[in-house]
């Protein structure tokens, strides 16, 4: 489906630079792609999957509460988390500052 590519090119890149490793330390990124508009049913978002009420928290989100949200949105666009890293190429990983 070609709607989930932008949210699942995103946690891929997110998963090689190690923010989804249980041990991290790093803050764990939004999943917003700067797609913000709602879908038809107004039940998500469609860029990155989460409903309003995961919006409104993330910003106060702990940790753990964000790869919950990470995981539900991945739910509901049918892809799996944590994702598999992407396939290594001649590029460069991103740096952390990146993303």
């Amino acid at each position: 489906m070609d709607t989930i590519k932008p949210i699942a090119a995103r946690a891929s890149l997110l998963r090689a630079a190690g923010y989804f490793d249980q041990n991290s330390d790093e803050g764990i990124p939004s999943p917003c792609i700067s797609v913000c508009r709602m879908n038809a049913e107004g039940s998500h978002c469609e860029g990155c999957f989460r409903s309003i009420p995961e919006i409104r928290a993330w910003a106060s989100a702990d940790a753990a509460q964000r790869l919950a949200i990470w995981a539900q949105l991945a739910q509901r666009a049918g892809m799996a988390f944590p994702p598999e890293p992407p396939e290594p190429s001649d590029c460069a990983a991103p740096s952390k500052a990146s993303l």
